[in-house]
């Protein structure tokens, strides 16, 4: 392996082992539970929905459109 993909590896390895650290610390605030984790989300996008990314059409099947989420018909 040349010295130019040499380097490119090990910053690869930096930013992924900073991921990591993150998304651990992540988990262990919500004490490595993903439903907790998943709780807390779920709320934030209650409290936020104006910044919520709706997904694109997939398969056929629209949306969901910001009425649906907050649960009007």
């Amino acid at each position: 392996m040349n010295q130019e993909a040499r380097i490119s590896v090990d910053e690869g390895e930096e930013e992924i082992a900073a991921i990591r650290e993150v998304r651990h610390r992540l988990s262990e605030r919500f004490g490595h539970n993903p439903y907790r984790l998943v709780a807390y989300l779920m709320e934030l996008q209650k409290e936020h929905p104006e910044k919520l990314v709706l997904a694109p059409e997939a398969a056929g099947r629209p949306a969901m459109n910001r009425r649906a989420l907050n649960g009007a018909p």
